[in-house]
């Protein structure tokens, strides 16, 4: 097994990680935490300040030095026999107690799953992780995901010392310490979930993970369901040409989709969205899964509407049109509930349901006035029991969208006073995306632009994002926040932002400020262009203009500076290049119409 995930890692060597059986004679990868005398500590221990354990009928104490890496057990019964739960003292943080006799029940996780949801912090994740009696080793994966959720933020965690915590550290160490008595399910859904908290790929605790998941996945028993979340795992640590995952996807593919049930087709979907089924990959499978989906769509819930088209609109699928116009019938009916639902329970619902449902309708980029001014309204009621993230998360759906509701002034003077009272309590990139949403609905944060480009905010940016430099889109928002002050708010005179934090355009792969160019609707302009006037030289398009607008989505004819147009023509075509506010459309009409009425003889060169 070892021999084999070398292989497939040939960089294991260079990073030195070493490598074990589960059991046996080992070197741990980590000092044994230790008691200030010197002791060895159990996982037990240490929630107690004198390192005394505190478990009845004592622990296993860890091996202060090379040797057998024994498992930290609670011994209840002598008749226990292994499983994969997870234990907690009441007063201690979690730890793995090896029985199948107190493992929890379905109903019981549930419950659990429930109360999860209801963290709105990573705090309250840990409290709760300490008040059980029992884990399973899937609620403990869904513990970590829940941290993941609330601790995410682009490509970094908001508040990294939230992996210092003893509780998680204390989870992961158990983790780690009995990968091979884990279920499949709480294996692959506990890697996928470090992954989304950004741990080293090459730590003790992912080498066994990975280790282990490659075991389980050379016995070829996994369920569909389980393979996506392994796929979705080693997207996100080999990338999409990774050997591990092309084993995923033959795996896959040897079912055929009509024998999956709805979950495991929205879970390949959501799997195939990303750049695995890029560049006409899986393309069998695709189809066969399109012929499928029809057959089932009626039964769909509104996520797993969403995850279908957004995989065909990524994908470009046009071959499974009448799948998308089935899905977006469905899309109708939901988007009509929830119009109906929303405004009844925006005032009561916990302030995290209030804000995915904003995510929802903003990544979607479904525009419902309905929604949108019962969130609005509940808003100016209720945004003081926000979350910063909260608070930024619901103002970025209004500048998405570009909406202003109706009590747009009472709205954004609460965001003021937000501001005011709360700034320091704002993560530096959550404050970026607030400010930056605003000016998008065009309310202008002067009194607060001045601290963003001071010199102290900008390196906690960078902090924040990497240490190599800037994300490129955050100084893509940086860059248009201080353009918007220059022309919008002419009084403004904080401090400017340097040169070095400036892009120059604001297309970029993946992901952009700018809404993309409809090809077909370029294509066919540019070929009415290419027959007026006889030639591509005759204009460009992805124009840069001084202000560092990208006119990407139009096309400017750049004729009118090679003396072909007449004086007027020109004049309006500059126009067109310096407000950058005409598209290409407009400006092809425009052109086409003043070459019918106006009399081309009176044209100089």
């Amino acid at each position: 097994m070892a021999l084999k995930l070398i292989r497939r890692f040939p960089l294991l060597g260079q990073f030195g990680v070493q490598r074990y059986p589960p059991v046996g004679p080992v070197c741990p990868f980590t000092r044994p935490l230790r008691t200030s005398a010197g002791q060895p500590l159990c996982v037990a221990c240490l929630c107690t300040s004198t390192g005394r354990c505190i478990t009845r009928q004592g622990c296993r104490k860890l091996q202060p030095d090379c040797g057998t890496r024994s498992l930290t057990t609670i011994v209840r019964e002598p008749f226990f026999v292994a499983s994969s739960s997870v234990g907690l003292h009441r007063d201690s943080v979690p730890r793995f107690c090896l029985t199948q006799l107190h493992r929890p029940t379905a109903a019981e996780e549930q419950a659990f799953q429930r109360r999860l949801e209801g963290c709105s912090t990573s705090r309250h994740v840990f409290k709760l992780l300490r008040s059980e009696e029992i884990l399973s080793d899937t609620m403990a994966a869904a513990a970590l995901h829940r941290v993941a959720s609330l601790e995410e933020e682009g490509n970094a965690l908001k508040d990294p010392a939230v992996l210092e915590n003893d509780t998680i550290k204390a989870l992961c160490f158990q983790l780690e310490q009995d990968s091979r008595r884990l279920t499949d399910a709480g294996l692959v859904s506990a890697l996928l979930a470090c992954t989304r908290l950004f741990l080293d790929p090459w730590s003790t605790l992912m080498v066994r993970l990975v280790s282990e998941s490659q075991a389980r996945l050379d016995r070829g028993q996994m369920s569909v369901g389980q393979l996506c979340t392994l796929g979705q795992a080693m997207l996100a640590i080999e990338g999409p040409g990774g050997v591990l995952l092309e084993q995923v996807m033959e795996d896959i593919q040897k079912t055929e989709p009509a024998q999956w049930s709805l979950s495991d087709l929205v879970a390949v979907y959501k799997l195939l969205q990303g750049d695995v089924g890029k560049d006409g990959k899986y393309i069998d499978l695709l189809n066969s899964m399109h012929t499928h989906a029809m057959t089932v769509t009626s039964y769909m819930d509104p996520y797993a509407v969403t995850v279908l088209l957004h995989t065909l609109v990524t994908l470009n699928q046009t071959q499974a049109m009448p799948l998308i116009i089935s899905l977006y019938e469905e899309l109708t009916l939901v988007i009509g509930a929830m119009e109906k639902y929303v405004p009844t329970m925006v005032f009561t619902s916990h302030p995290e349901t209030v804000t995915k449902v904003m995510q929802f309708f903003s990544r979607r980029n479904i525009l419902s006035p309905t929604v949108l001014d019962a969130v609005a309204e509940s808003f100016v009621y209720r945004a003081d029991d926000y979350s910063t993230s909260q608070v930024a998360r619901q103002i970025m759906a209004f500048g998405k969208l570009g909406y202003l509701p109706p009590n747009a002034g009472d709205l954004f003077r609460k965001v003021e006073n937000i501001l005011h009272t709360r700034f320091s309590h704002f993560q530096p990139r959550t404050l970026l995306n607030l400010l930056h949403s605003c000016t998008l609905v065009e309310r202008f944060p002067v009194n607060f632009v001045s601290k963003v480009f001071s010199n102290f905010f900008l390196q906690q940016l960078q902090g924040k994002t990497s240490c190599t430099g800037m994300d490129r889109f955050i100084l893509a928002q940086l860059t248009q926040l201080y353009m918007t002050m220059k022309l919008e708010c002419p009084s403004y005179q904080g401090p400017r932002l340097l040169s070095k934090y400036h892009v120059k355009s604001f297309l970029m792969p993946g992901r952009s400020l700018e809404t993309p160019v409809d090809v077909h609707l370029y294509n066919s302009v540019k070929t009415g262009l290419i027959d007026l006037l006889g030639a591509r030289s005759y204009f460009g398009s992805k124009v840069l203009t001084p202000y560092c607008y990208t006119l990407g989505n139009r096309v400017i004819g750049l004729c009118f500076l090679r003396g072909v147009m007449c004086p007027n023509v020109r004049s309006e075509a500059q126009k067109i290049l310096f407000y950058g506010m005409t598209g290409l459309v407009c400006f092809y009409f425009l052109f086409f119409s003043r070459f019918l009425t106006m009399n081309l003889k009176t044209c100089k060169p």
